[in-house]
């Protein structure tokens, strides 16, 4: 049904898998190689933290990997606890809001990492997720985002604008990121749930309908970008989009 809607959309970021979705299509500035930025530098700590990071970032997933396959599981056990998995391959997962039987194909551009995220997600604030997940808060368009492709989505647009690929972060936001990292090792786990929320509170009170999905996701980053830059701000839990998050 969501390919319907819009057609095929890639676009080739610097860096990063160019898939974005039949559906939903990249709201992340692309960058090129040649533009000149300000470096940060990093600490130790950071640095160490950050390769670790980009180490989680590099893994594609693989169907054929049993810890990949026993996440994904996982995964479903979390959103569907009620419902048994007939399959990896299954029409269940559109329930979830991935576009085919085979959510595998959907992993293109986020990779392992972005299932992770979604775990992540889950087993932290599983109020929130399910929330989410089933659409339970707000006055709801009839044509919703899906939620799996969307979360999907969230993860390669936080390391783009992160700058999660550079050898050293070229960006204030990506800089003020690697803090956090260094404080919390999950930190990309928690901005992940704290975007997800955001966006759908974004999506929420512009009224949004599918077609607005990439407008809600740049004023979503936009409105990241500013908290992350908050004086005050001196752990993810402080930022002011945190408080929308519930276990």
């Amino acid at each position: 049904m969501f390919s319907d809607i819009l057609d095929c959309c890639a676009e080739v970021v610097a860096g990063s898998a160019a898939w974005l979705g039949r559906g939903l299509s990249c709201v992340c500035a692309q960058r090129r190689e040649s533009d000149a930025r300000p470096s940060f530098d990093l600490t130790p700590v950071q640095e160490e933290c950050l390769l670790r990071l980009q180490s989680r970032i590099d893994v594609p997933y693989d169907s054929l990997v049993p810890e990949h396959q026993e996440a994904l599981r996982a995964l479903w056990n979390a959103a569907f606890p009620e419902e048994e998995l007939r399959g990896l391959i299954s029409e269940q997962w559109k329930e979830m809001g991935w576009q085919g039987k085979d959510p595998s194909t959907d992993f293109r551009g986020g990779g392992f990492i972005s299932l992770e995220n979604l775990l992540f997600f889950a087993r932290n604030f599983p109020k929130s997720f399910q929330d989410l997940l089933r659409k339970q808060e707000g006055d709801r368009s009839v044509w919703e985002y899906p939620f799996a492709v969307a979360g999907v989505n969230i993860t390669f647009m936080l390391i783009q604008m992160l700058d999660l690929e550079a050898v050293k972060p070229r960006t204030l936001v990506g800089a003020t990121f690697l803090k956090f990292l260094a404080e919390n090792e999950s930190a990309f786990d928690l901005i992940y749930c704290i975007t997800f929320k955001l966006m759908d509170h974004q999506w929420l009170s512009m009224r949004a309908s599918y077609m607005d999905f990439n407008t809600v996701m740049k004023s979503t980053r936009r409105q990241l970008e500013k908290e992350l830059l908050f004086e005050d701000i001196t752990r993810l839990e402080d930022l002011p989009s945190y408080g929308l998050l519930s276990r």
